[in-house]
């Protein structure tokens, strides 16, 4: 329930990273929603890979980080990047909701499948919660 907690918490501020990184490419570059969508989520997977190391499951082993990177970006990543850039498109070029607003109703609709695969496939188990007894370690 603490990794949940905290996969939130930094999820919350991803998204404040995501819509800021939306407004400066389409309001500021100018570029086009699709383009502006995937570079924010682009930003936005890269901050929270960064705080989901340090934070939500400290005390993984360096030695791993650039594959469960990869694997951040192929899992949360890419379902993130699909996800967002077609619901994105469907409220605000189809039910013709705001820009930032429905890029936050896209973000919500993917919140829960990107904890699953970041749990199941990113940083799988048996990494216990820093400051856990040794009878979490499976291991043995």
């Amino acid at each position: 329930m603490i990794r949940w907690l905290k996969f939130n918490a930094v999820g919350i501020v991803g998204a404040g990273v995501q819509l800021a990184a939306l407004w400066f490419f389409a309001r500021v570059l100018g570029f086009h929603v699709i383009a502006a969508t995937v570079l924010a989520v682009e930003v936005a997977v890269l901050h929270n890979f960064v705080w989901h190391e340090s934070w939500t499951w400290r005390g993984l082993p360096a030695s791993g980080r650039l594959r469960r990177l990869g694997r951040f970006h192929l899992a949360n990543g890419l379902v993130s990047i699909v996800s967002n850039a077609i619901f994105t498109w469907i409220f605000k070029q189809v039910i013709g909701v705001p820009l930032v607003a429905a890029n936050l109703a896209a973000i919500v609709l993917t919140a829960l499948l990107n904890f699953i695969m970041a749990a199941a496939y990113v940083f799988p188990e048996p990494y216990p919660l820093r400051g856990t007894s040794d009878l979490a370690d499976t291991r043995r």
